[in-house]
């Protein structure tokens, strides 16, 4: 499946879930008996409520995210943790709003819903079994160049894409294919004819151009009988991992990794919604939330309320990171470059509880507002803890290419608290790295929504 119709997928999946939600609510609200006023505006809210919370679920569970290789299995945990998501906050909501709802109502909505979501998504997983193991839909390949490049491409190929066969190799010289798992077809000038006969779809050529100008000619040949013509590069002796490609006019530029935050639109947007967001939360919950909190600190355990240190901030810069005191109090903050282990008897009583349930991390949201940290991003880091993770891990300042955060992916995934050993830092490093590279508002509102989620059900890791 090409990025169309994956795209296709999400589109068509949504909107017949939607109106299937919708047209079973509104045939079940039409058996009802005449409902006063007041009973129809409860339903109506319920009506609306139910189309959020299953928006809202199915985006945190990344129901409709699809990939150009099918996951059956993927698709189907997710499918289900979102059904069961929305399933139990129906209830919940039925429960504790201040409405009365007909229970068999909500009963036969939550059953419909559930048999029209089971019988789509196995006529979607049929027609994908089908797909696979139906030769109509078999993609038809051949590689010019039997050499390492090749044999990696094969590997790379099956391991995403289930409906590619592989016919052979054409090559200028008939190398031993004796121990080649396809065999060799010909010489490279029978490319062409062999694919127009056997319905080639894909040449892939791993040889160089400038080496087999020949090469241009069939490229453009084999396009003219609707085959497409594939270049595979050998970049092997400059770079060894996946690359993001760029275009200044008609020139490729190769980066280390996608930056989606690097473009200036990308920043605004960021910056806006951290603001907003920050000011929501600063209003609503930290003007009244953080006198209770600071009186309670006072009572518990001498010393400040707040506690400052300098992290490593964006670029590696500096910058003075706010917490409530969850430690007994000491002189030297930035001297304190100890982590905090499990029962670590630093730890005051109310720490203890501020750690576990976060709240020690609230003032950052001033940080936000300041500009020095995001919402969501890479975790910062003491200063002498980046020096020291530096030396363990070679990529670990990539880390840095953005804003700190209050919250990250890496943290939501169970990587936060003490490094025990190198590689809880290394997953840790691969997660903030996969989040710079894949950044979105919409990423940030889904971390968002399940870092709250991670608070409610408890992190093992935060002490």
């Amino acid at each position: 499946m090409n990025s169309r119709y994956t795209n296709l997928y999400r589109i068509f999946f949504l909107l017949s879930d939607l109106i299937a939600l919708n047209v079973i609510f509104l045939f079940l609200l039409s058996r009802l008996d005449a409902l006063p006023a007041a009973d129809m505006k409860n339903y109506t809210i319920l009506y609306m409520a139910s189309n959020a919370v299953w928006l809202v679920w199915s985006y945190v569970t990344a129901t409709y995210v699809i990939y150009k290789n099918v996951k059956l299995k993927l698709i189907t945990r997710r499918t289900a943790a979102s059904l069961f998501l929305f399933c139990l906050s129906a209830v919940a909501f039925a429960v504790f709003v201040n409405f009365k709802y007909d229970w068999f109502f909500i009963a036969c909505l939550l059953f419909g819903f559930a048999t029209f979501i089971l019988i789509s998504r196995l006529l979607l997983i049929s027609y994908v079994l089908y797909t696979r193991t139906n030769s109509r839909f078999y993609t038809n390949v051949v590689i010019i160049g039997c050499n390492e490049i090749s044999r990696s491409l094969i590997g790379m190929i099956y391991n995403h894409e289930r409906n590619v066969r592989i016919q052979g190799y054409f090559d200028y010289n008939a190398a031993d294919f004796n121990h080649q798992d396809y065999p060799f077809l010909g010489d490279i000038k029978d490319c062409l004819d062999f694919s127009v006969a056997n319905q080639i779809s894909e040449i892939y050529c791993t040889l160089s151009p400038e080496s087999s100008a020949e090469l241009y000619q069939l490229a453009e040949d084999a396009e003219k009988n609707f085959i497409r013509f594939r270049f595979v590069p050998d970049l092997r002796k400059f770079i060894d991992r996946k690359v993001h490609v760029d275009f200044i006019d008609h020139m490729p530029v190769l980066s280390l990794r996608a930056e989606p935050m690097e473009y200036a639109t990308a920043q605004v947007k960021k910056r806006v919604f951290d603001v907003v967001l920050s000011l929501i939360i600063s209003i609503l919950l930290l003007s009244w939330l953080l006198p209770i909190l600071a009186v309670i600190i006072k009572l518990d355990s001498k010393g400040p309320v707040f506690f400052t240190q300098k992290r490593s901030g964006k670029n590696n810069k500096e910058f003075s990171c706010l917490k409530l005191r969850s430690l007994k109090a000491h002189n030297n903050a930035d001297g304190a470059v100890v982590q905090v282990t499990k029962n670590d008897d630093r730890t005051t009583r109310v720490g203890r509880f501020l750690r576990k349930s976060n709240l020690d991390e609230l003032p950052q949201f001033l940080n936000v507002l300041m500009g020095d940290m995001s919402i969501v991003g890479s975790r910062p880091h003491m200063l002498k803890h980046t020096i020291d993770f530096a030396n363990m891990e070679s990529d670990y300042m990539v880390r840095h290419l953005s804003k700190p955060g209050v919250t990250g992916w890496a943290q939501i995934n169970g990587h936060r608290g003490e490094i025990k050993q190198p590689g809880q830092l290394k997953q840790r490093l691969e997660h903030d790295i996969w989040y710079i590279e894949n950044w979105n508002v919409w990423l940030d509102i889904r971390i968002i929504l399940l870092t709250v989620y991670v608070t409610i059900r408890g992190d093992k890791n935060a002490y």
